[in-house]
């Protein structure tokens, strides 16, 4: 213990002197004359104004300030210290020039500051913050060829604003500013401040955007500011029309004629313009409804522009509907690019054409697919696709899409002999840019809602055990409200599970073991699926959450007529196959936080409960829940986790099956920050695991109890992404911490973890290589 002690001890002197030198060497590179550049601080005398304002306006100033010094970590400069130390390269290439100027960073002079400079931006931005009378000075502290400059800030008082006046004329334009009055931004009693008045032009210009003035811009309104007109600090502002605004500005434009060109193609443009018919004898016979679909070639039916397009003969202009007709056009999927162009027909009248010039995507794509995988598991394989797409499949913008597929896995390690797996299957799915309802659905979102009709087959073997043959069908809608919240509803969703080639060796193990008869029951699932989806990740937040939670009813209104209770003996079937009754249940919530742009902490919680009643015992295998694998608990091997205290070490099959359960608790949290460009490393944490609701007697322990939380797996580990904007490749090492299936009360390994160990490595580091990033 001394030895280590003394050791430790060499270690940190070691480092503190390591961290002196590199901290003092920095200054000897500079140059006769030179100063390094360390900061500057922004003081600011004024005993009236309060704490928390003098420090937000302190840092605000501070962030404005030019240039940074060098970057730096506990006081030192390690950044500098590789710049300092590496030659300079002969060429823009190679080791020492990345150490150099990738690495390394060139210091920040004291020559570099322009003072003067930064007083102004000190004062000017003081100013816009309504501190009219601000005035600041400067000053530079140097010592051992360092130097600081300080700024001194003497503010003064902030200026109120006292009334706030919108100028009245009797034009139409002014008539519609009045109308706006009444929610502006400028609030008597409100400090001045020039980014409100900035915020207020904004304003202005959005509500008049709604009311026909497609040619209007906020530099079209001037705000006044008057501080004589009052005293004790107070400031009046005048809003009104600058003087020299164009007249087009103020004109109330209305829809002339709506245009589409479906066929738009970029090369076709001749001196910036698109030859188009402008005389009514050649658009006349384009017409469709109250609207102009130029497609000699019939590409496109013309009522998919009907719907998607909200602007009409007579309508007047508004922002809201001219964006939400790009979006739709967009969210159809079959254009590449959607332009849309405003042409005045009638100044007297104040009208203008709309034109919508679309480019469209190749409407037929074919693509093939080769992926090699592997898993935790202890699974390696390959995958084969040939996909189809027709992004018109009847001109209406449906898109059709088709796919044949082959993969295969096979055993290349681990304790138990699970045999090899292939699979080979086609599906279609066809989407169509609309709700195909006996209702009638109207939807004012920018995107485009879609009916989707699904049909599958799939043909998998486990090679020396049995072969199932799985169909499955579906139909459904897909709407979103906006571009945060979305709807999925499956009306009829089916799933038909046919087995075959059931060999003597898994019927010898499933006389022994009645839970793996399930895997290759008959099956039969049917009923309607919701799932709703809300996030807002894509906003420059710093927090940001995604929540998707989905309902499985299957059965339940054909069990309830038919009377069907399986416990009872009255189970009820369909061509000879017993149907499957449930109430399943799933909740994901994910929560980020951003410490910078490349460093955040991501967090999950997925909770979910599978019901049986009716006519069903127990949840068909293909619905029940898994946990374990590169994006679950990682610590874990996939689906070799539960359920709850259950030990699969104890089962005597010369295979191993996945384990399955009813309920479902999962927590995962992971940080994560990048190294260098596309390197990225994460350190994580995993719990969870899954449960029975009924007792099996076969996997004792397995039933949910209130004891459920002592059988929490957890796990934790690192990682590293490598992300090359087109994917993420990631690898993540991780252990168990606590282990559920040990005895009750020895649980956690903390006293068992042993890195100099081969076996105990062997044992307990699981490596996941995945695509992407796991939540």
């Amino acid at each position: 213990m001394k030895n280590r002690f003394n050791r430790y001890l060499t270690y940190a002197l070691a480092s503190g002197i390591s961290s002196a030198v590199v901290s003092c060497s920095n200054t000897k590179y500079l140059k006769q004359g030179q100063m390094l550049y360390t900061g500057a601080e922004v003081k600011i005398e004024n005993d009236t104004l309060p704490k928390k304002e003098k420090n937000a306006l302190k840092s605000e100033l501070e962030s404005n300030l030019t240039p940074k010094p060098n970057s730096s970590f506990l006081g030192l400069r390690p950044r500098l210290f590789f710049y300092n130390i590496t030659k300079e390269p002969k060429k823009e290439k190679g080791l020492r020039y990345w150490l150099k100027y990738k690495v390394g960073e060139k210091p920040v002079l004291l020559s570099d500051v322009d003072q003067e400079f930064n007083r102004d931006i000190i004062e000017n931005y003081s100013e816009n913050q309504g501190y009219f009378n601000a005035r600041a000075t400067y000053d530079t502290i140097s010592k051992n060829r360092k130097a600081e400059v300080i700024y001194t800030l003497r503010p003064g008082a902030r200026y109120l604003i006292s009334d706030v006046k919108f100028q009245r004329d009797s034009t139409v334009i002014n008539q519609e500013i009045q109308k706006l009055t009444g929610n502006t931004l400028l609030k008597p009693g409100n400090p001045f401040d020039l980014d409100v008045i900035k915020s207020e032009r904004q304003r202005i210009d959005n509500g008049l955007k709604e009311r026909g003035f497609y040619y209007f811009h906020p530099d079209n309104i001037i705000v006044q500011a008057d501080s004589t007109v009052s005293k004790n600090h107070k400031v009046e502002l005048n809003v009104k029309l600058k003087d020299n605004t164009p007249a087009l500005a103020t004109q109330q434009f209305s829809i002339d004629k709506v245009i589409v060109f479906p066929n738009y193609n970029i090369l076709d443009v001749k001196n910036g313009k698109y030859t188009i018919p402008v005389d009514k004898d050649s658009l006349s016979k384009y017409a469709y409804e109250d609207i102009y679909v130029i497609d000699p070639q019939h590409k496109f039916k013309p009522k998919i522009f009907d719907r998607a397009l909200y602007f009409k003969t007579g309508d007047l202009y508004n922002r809201t509907d001219h964006n939400l007709t790009l979006n739709r056009l967009i969210s159809l999927g079959v254009f590449k690019f959607v332009k849309n162009e405003f042409v005045v027909s009638d100044s007297l009248q104040h009208r203008f054409d709309a034109y919508y010039l679309l480019t469209p995507r190749e409407l037929q794509s074919l693509r093939l697919e080769a992926l090699g995988r592997t898993n935790s598991a202890n699974y390696a394989g390959s995958e084969l696709n040939l996909n189809w797409t027709h992004r018109n499949f009847f001109r209406g913008a449906e898109q059709f899409k088709a796919a044949v597929y082959g993969a295969f896995d096979v055993q290349v390690g681990g304790p138990k002999d699970a045999n090899n797996i292939f699979r080979a299957g086609a599906n279609a799915q066809l989407s169509i840019p609309r709700i195909v309802a006996p209702f009638r659905f109207n939807s004012s979102s920018a995107f485009v809602p879609r009916t989707n009709i699904t049909l599958g087959y799939e043909f998998q073997n486990r090679t020396q055990l049995y072969t199932l043959n799985t169909f499955n069908a579906s139909f459904g809608y897909v709407w979103k409200e906006n571009a945060r919240k979305e709807h999925d509803l499956k009306i009829i969703d089916v799933t038909y599970v046919s087995p075959a080639n059931i060999t003597p060796k898994f019927q010898e193990q499933a006389s022994q073991n009645p839970y793996l008869q399930r895997v290759v029951d008959k099956q039969l699932i049917f009923g309607p699926t919701y799932s709703y989806t809300y996030t807002n990740t894509m906003l420059p937040k710093t927090n940001t959450i995604y929540y998707k939670g989905m309902v499985d009813l299957a059965g339940n209104l054909t069990g309830l007529l038919s009377g069907a209770n399986a416990k009872e003996g009255k189970q009820k079937t369909i061509f000879d196959v017993p149907f499957s009754q449930y109430v399943k249940m799933e909740h994901d919530f994910r929560f980020y936080h951003k410490f910078a742009e490349k460093t955040s902490f991501a967090s999950r919680i997925i909770a979910g409960i599978a019901y049986p009643y009716g006519n069903s015992v127990q949840v068909p295998y293909s619905r029940q829940f898994f946990v374990g694998g590169s994006n679950s608990i990682r610590a874990f091997r996939a689906r070799t986790l539960g359920p709850g205290s259950y030990d699969p070490r104890t089962q005597k099959d010369t295979f191993f099956f996945d384990q399955s359960g009813d309920i479902k608790l999962e927590m995962n949290a992971e940080y994560r920050a990048n190294l260098y460009k596309f390197l990225n490393v994460a350190v994580f944490a995993d719990a969870g695991n899954i449960w029975l609701v009924n007792a099996d007697e076969q996997r004792p322990g397995g039933q949910f109890s209130k004891d459920f939380l002592s059988e929490v797996a957890v796990g934790a580990g690192v990682g590293l992404r490598l992300d090359f904007s087109i994917l993420v490749l990631r690898l993540d090492l991780a252990m168990p911490l606590r282990v559920p299936y040990y005895e009750k009360g020895d649980r956690w390994t903390f006293d068992r973890i042993d890195f100099g160990n081969s076996d105990w490595r062997k044992d307990n580091l699981i490596l996941n290589i995945a695509i992407g990033y796991p939540f």
